[in-house]
């Protein structure tokens, strides 16, 4: 889709997008998340905090004292706290009409609690016009009045955040991050230690102040910031996991339960542990891209020596070298030497392409045999890896359909089985004469179970690591909801040139047409031909050319030249006229014959554009030019067909050529002749016939279709602003084989995205129904509980191998 300049708001009027923005997901998001109920009345001026949150395994203490410190270490309070890696980079503040748009790096915000609290202070404040979360990467951009940033940050610190902004001497990339620091390990295992010694104690006969003593140790050892955590979160009214582990382990204790209240606060700990360590990976799956580039060059100075300078202080028209092994730095032009570049990381191709004099270089990609010499064509934040990055990124910060869907369940869930625990507790002493004893343990147990984690966790992990698997194979998906979408394909349509074909012409026929054929004539005419089109830039004249010169063919000097629109040129050689043109030229001219438009109609059947050289008497050649169809599109077209999608072409040329490739590739329909709004009217049709239609073009020309369809597919994006920023779906090469493998990826996230929800709705159903019949306990809570995570979340990684 090269060239595509509409604006996006034209774009989601056109068409009926299956997501909405995620400002608008996240709204409906009182609480769909982690290990917390979903009920949020925070005050914010009494601070905040939360437990497991939902895809992300951090418990961070938001709390108000002044031993506060923000640990990005989770429930695991006792562990060394998980690395954190380079954050995504945040653009600068800019102008939005008279307001301003800031980017705010929150490390505490992960889930929509903390994006209830913000809502809720900025709700009072009038400066502040609108908020967009993006929790994967803990980014809040606020558009807001001018002089009302100081207020908005000061804000975010009343509420115990520590916000970050771009840093200003990193033209819009981030500072890296200090890491959280690393707590002592031993106090989680004397914790361990002291819970297995407590439940040993039991077993062994020990009076009860033994096992009881340990158990408490084990407590202290590695459950107070759960505890104090847990207290935040109930004084704001919030039934967080913190909140849930606090009155579940309380309890067991109260019942006299010692060994299992231990155990449970130690299984919880290092199973919040491990989570928080899976879900790393896939918060940051994008990371990989971000290390991709040097963070220096080498940059030629003005007397000619070289000196490694800093990505961020290399201008535009530097020259750049980069030696055999090192990676590129910065998009650029070659000026100096031949090698063969591994494109791989930007277009998910298998072999590297070779490079010389002209052709263009990617940030990312790796030199491997020889030294080059490039022009830098574009900042360090503005090259095809930085936008594919901030593409990435922009994706993740919005909601496919199943994790609305799942968050507005998880909402009504929680609440409902807090109600049945607390039935649970009461009615049967109540009513029907039960053990108090026996009844609440059941209800505590439930308590724990309760906490819709590995529901709410299924979605974001699975979603994030399809659209990082598919950023290493050169695929650029927009958001989640086109990630879902794709499996729904049942019909694409294709544009003909650059897409299907190469989109350059070359010469394949040359045959004489002159009444009297004398020894010669074929140079002579050749010669003559090239000499016109040498002197044109249409792709058809230029085709005629570059066959005359790689065949050693002259030219000679043109006299009087013009160009005749949509017909040819015309000049004088040696005191003759000449014409080289189309069919209409030598019509207009009075030249055809029943001879010659047979021969015309016989090329032009087979998919071939035919031009006629002619002088004041009569034709003297002709000469057949075609675009070449790619070898990878009928690889393409063959897949999709099993896996089910119709094709078709849509393309301006006439319906003669749209047959003859459309029969080359297999294509399953053709229509030629088409204009812009032709090609959209067609999608718009399909659609309009219960279709899932995806459109796949390269040109302004395809943008209205791109716009219709319900997924839009930008050839050749790579090096491209405009696709890589109107796609829905940008392939970053012109391999149409990828299309295909979307669609496979898409059909693995949709199965995976099942495969979760009933993993996590499975797992504790059945723990619940074995509590409500006595088997189920407190350790088997647990297990249900962040059990069930683990393994949403190691599915859900599976992915990242695809």
């Amino acid at each position: 889709m090269r060239h595509v300049s509409h604006p996006e708001e034209e774009r989601l009027e056109a068409r009926e997008k299956p997501a909405g923005t995620a400002a608008e997901a996240l709204e409906q998001d009182v609480g769909g998340c982690g290990h917390h109920a979903h009920e949020h009345a925070h005050e914010p001026e009494s601070g905040h905090d939360h437990g497991h949150e939902a895809g992300h395994g951090c418990n961070h203490d938001h709390g108000g004292g002044p031993d506060h410190a923000h640990s990005h270490d989770d429930a695991a309070c006792c562990a060394a706290a998980p690395a954190i890696v380079t954050p995504v980079r945040l653009p600068r503040s800019e102008a939005v009409g008279s307001d301003m748009r800031t980017a705010i790096r929150i490390m505490q915000m992960d889930c929509p609690t903390e994006e209830a609290l913000i809502r809720k202070k900025f709700s009072r404040m009038p400066q502040v016009r609108s908020m967009d979360f993006n929790l994967m990467q803990r980014v809040l951009t606020v558009v807001h009045a001018p002089d009302a940033l100081d207020t908005i940050l000061a804000a975010l610190r009343s509420l115990d955040f520590t916000p970050e902004l771009a840093d200003a001497g990193q033209d819009g990339q981030s500072a890296a991050i200090p890491q959280a620091p690393v707590k002592p390990w031993w106090p989680l295992a004397l914790a361990g230690v002291a819970a297995a010694a407590s439940e040993a104690a039991g077993w062994l006969g020990a009076p009860a102040w033994v096992s009881a003593l340990l158990a408490i140790l084990a407590i202290a050892s590695c459950g107070l910031t759960t505890y104090r955590k847990g207290w935040l979160a109930i004084r704001n009214g919030n039934l967080n996991i913190n909140a849930l582990m606090s009155i579940a382990v309380t309890g067991a204790l109260i019942l006299r339960q010692w060994p299992e209240a231990a155990m449970v606060m130690v299984l919880f700990t290092v199973a919040e542990l491990i989570e928080a360590k899976s879900l790393d990976r896939a918060r940051n799956a994008i990371q990989g891209l971000m290390q991709l580039t040097p963070e220096q060059a080498s940059v030629q100075q003005p007397d000619g020596g070289w000196q490694l300078t800093d990505l961020a202080a290399i201008g535009l028209g530097a020259v750049v070298r980069v030696k055999p092994g090192e990676r590129i730095a910065l998009d650029g032009e070659i000026i100096a030497g031949r090698s063969s570049v591994d494109q791989a990381p930007i277009t998910g191709e298998s072999l590297p392409v070779d490079k010389t004099v002209g052709d263009a270089v990617f940030a990312g990609t790796i030199n491997q045999a020889g030294s080059l010499d490039y022009r830098v064509t574009a900042a360090a934040s503005n090259t095809t890896l930085a936008r594919i990055i901030h593409a990435v990124e922009e994706a993740q910060g919005t909601k496919a359909p199943t994790q609305r869907f799942v968050d507005q369940f998880a909402r009504v869930y929680t609440p409902i089985v807090f109600a049945i625990a607390l039935a649970v507790a009461v009615v049967p002493p109540l009513l029907f004469g039960g053990l108090w004893h026996e009844w609440v343990y059941k209800a505590l147990v439930m308590l724990v179970i309760a906490c819709p984690c590995a529901l709410v966790i299924s979605t974001p992990v699975t979603i994030v690591s399809g659209l990082a698997a598919a950023a290493r194979k050169g695929i650029l998906i927009k958001g989640g909801a086109y990630l879902e979408q794709g499996r729904k394909l049942t019909r694409l349509a294709l544009d003909k040139t650059g897409t299907l074909t190469h989109g350059k012409p070359v010469q394949t026929e040359f045959e004489l047409i002159a009444v009297a054929k004398i020894e010669g004539d074929a140079l002579r005419y050749r010669t003559l031909a090239a000499s016109l089109a040498g002197r044109s830039d249409h792709p058809v004249s230029m085709a005629i050319a570059v066959a005359a010169k790689a065949e050693n063919v002259g030219q000679l000097p043109v006299d009087a030249f013009e160009a005749l629109a949509g017909r040819g040129v015309r000049g004088e050689i040696e005191g003759t006229s000449y014409w080289l043109g189309n069919h209409r030229l030598i019509e207009e001219l009075g030249r055809c014959s029943a001879s010659l438009e047979a021969r015309l109609d016989s090329l032009e059947q087979r998919g071939k554009t035919v031009v006629m050289l002619a002088d004041a008497e009569h034709v003297l050649a002709l000469f057949a030019v075609a675009d070449t169809v790619k070898e990878t599109s009928r690889a393409a077209i063959a897949e999709l067909q099993r896996l089910g999608v119709s094709t078709a072409m849509l393309t301006g040329d006439n319906p003669h050529t749209a047959t003859a490739i459309a029969q080359q590739v297999g294509i399953d329909e053709a229509r030629g002749n088409q204009l812009p709004e032709d090609k959209l009217n067609a999608v718009a049709q399909w659609s309009a016939n219960g279709a899932t239609v995806g459109m796949v073009g390269d040109g302004i020309n395809d943008a209205p279709a791109l716009a219709r369809a319900d997924i839009g597919f930008a050839m050749g994006a790579m090096g491209t602003d405009t696709a890589i920023e109107t796609a829905d779906v940008a392939l970053m090469d012109d391999d149409l084989r990828k299309i295909p493998s979307f669609i496979r990826l898409s059909k693995a996230t949709h199965a995976v995205l099942v495969q979760n929800i009933a993993l996590a709705l499975g797992i504790k159903s059945v723990f619940l129904v074995l509590t409500l019949m006595g088997l189920g306990t407190m350790w088997m809570a647990v297990f249900a509980d962040v059990g069930a995570s683990l393994l949403v979340v190691g599915n859900g990684l599976r992915l990242l191998r695809k």
